[in-house]
């Protein structure tokens, strides 16, 4: 049996809660396989990012070439990059994949810190992701991030307005919203919208961005719609949260290894 396959380019996270690990581990439950190529490696735990340290941009090149070169890739997931170079090298990588296949969707998660505020790139974080934001097929940023985008500016109909600017989809997360008992997340294209509410689950949790946007990289790869990827992602997010653990005191792992959604899929 032949799973699709989703080239994955992440940070490498050494308390395996986030990062690569969070991708490799999402992507592989909801039945696609993943490519993964190391941006950045870490120095952190599961609360906190002490240090960042990119791979150089040529050894991402030629990862992911050798890669492309043989395996059809079906979709394909970023997490944080590093640095500018890393990020030009991978948009260059994304427009020789589209030249095999110009449908193949890009899912960035426009991760610009941790959830304590710890930098997660050596350069100006939106700067790094510029030159992947005009390939995006779908970005995911949370509130802080949607504003930091729109220049600080947090009214959500000019957010929406400039970040379809950005990706022909958003999925704005509201895990930062003031609402302290639910979660409500909100997905929109040029010509609809649709909001999810969930309720909010006690404690905090490592690499919930991580979880989701693979999840739906992984989902379309498998050749879901969006708004269904999104959908499906989201239900799978919230199931491994709910069955979260913890390796230590702080931000509890989600478990990704729960089977909820294996037969909807």
């Amino acid at each position: 049996m032949k799973r699709p396959s989703v080239l994955v380019f992440a940070g490498c996270d050494p308390s395996g809660g986030a990062g690569i690990q969070a991708d490799i581990e999402a992507i592989g439950t909801l039945g696609a396989h993943a490519l993964p190529i190391i941006t950045a490696m870490t120095v952190q735990d599961n609360d906190r990012v002490y240090s960042v340290h990119p791979v150089p941009a040529s050894l991402i090149q030629q990862q992911a070439r050798a890669l492309m070169k043989k395996i059809d890739i079906a979709a394909i997931k970023i997490g944080i990059v590093g640095n500018r170079a890393n990020a030009d090298a991978i948009a260059g990588l994304i427009d020789e994949v589209r030249e095999k296949n110009k449908d193949v969707p890009v899912v960035l998660d426009t991760v610009f810190a941790s959830g304590h505020g710890d930098a997660l790139a050596t350069d100006n974080a939106i700067d790094t992701i510029a030159p992947m934001m005009a390939l995006a097929t779908l970005i995911t940023p949370n509130l802080p991030e949607a504003a930091a985008l729109c220049g600080g500016d947090r009214r959500l109909d000019s957010q929406v307005q400039a970040l379809l600017c950005m990706a022909p989809h958003v999925l704005i997360k509201g895990a930062h919203g003031p609402d302290e008992a639910s979660v409500v997340n909100r997905w929109f294209t040029e010509s609809a919208s649709r909001s999810w509410k969930w309720p909010r689950l006690r404690g905090h949790f490592h690499g919930t961005g991580c979880t989701l946007a693979s999840a739906v990289a992984a989902l379309l790869a498998r050749g879901q719609t969006m708004g269904d990827a999104i959908d499906l992602a989201q239900s799978f997010v919230n199931e491994s949260l709910e069955s979260a653990y913890s390796i230590a005191p702080g931000q509890k792992i989600p478990n990704r290894a729960v089977s909820l959604l294996e037969e909807k899929a």
